[in-house]
């Protein structure tokens, strides 16, 4: 890894925020949360902003998260939102900001890993309210059919997530960047 960014993508679920803050602490890196920053940039949590603004303006604050997060000017661990990698902007700068790590796994494992996906507005139904555990499944299914194309033209590195404990894929993500874990 050079000195750039460590940047993880991926699903929901797949454990990018957990995973890149245990990744920051150990390379003594700051960590960011583009979920985080559309938060912070909007004054409200992310399910509040599908509800009154809708996934549109949703968007627009992510893209704005990630240029803000590609620009810190000392190296960071940067968790994206799992739609970030749709954009192309988005994509060029990421692919730029550093080593871009897609952690992988099954949708029926991420679906067991979200539950009803509670919060996540692209899991829950028009009225915001959490769906059962197929439907969640299949949604995340759709999601990757809809994403990985653009993961994997992103990810210079894949880890699969699927039977790890955190501490193990962040050994994995740490030792496939080069660095000692």
């Amino acid at each position: 890894m050079t000195d750039g960014h460590l940047v993880l993508i991926g699903l929901m679920g797949v454990g990018k925020s957990t995973v890149g803050r245990r990744c920051a602490g150990r390379l003594d890196r700051p960590f960011l949360d583009t979920d985080e920053l559309v938060e912070t940039l909007a004054g409200m949590p992310v399910p509040d902003i599908f509800a009154t603004q809708g996934e549109r303006a949703f968007r627009a604050l992510e893209s704005q998260a990630v240029a803000d997060a590609c620009a810190s000017p000392v190296p960071a661990v940067i968790a994206c939102g799992g739609g970030a990698v749709l954009d192309p902007f988005n994509r060029r700068r990421l692919g730029r900001a550093g080593t871009v790590v897609w952690l992988q796994a099954p949708a029926r494992v991420l679906a067991e890993r979200v539950g009803t996906g509670d919060g996540r507005p692209l899991l829950a139904d028009a009225a915001g309210a959490p769906r059962p555990r197929t439907h969640v499944a299949a949604t995340l299914e759709r999601l990757a059919n809809l994403r990985d194309a653009s993961y994997a033209e992103l990810a210079d590195v894949v880890v699969d997530t699927t039977a790890r404990s955190v501490d193990e894929v962040v050994a994995e993500v740490l030792h496939v960047c080069g660095v000692a874990s």
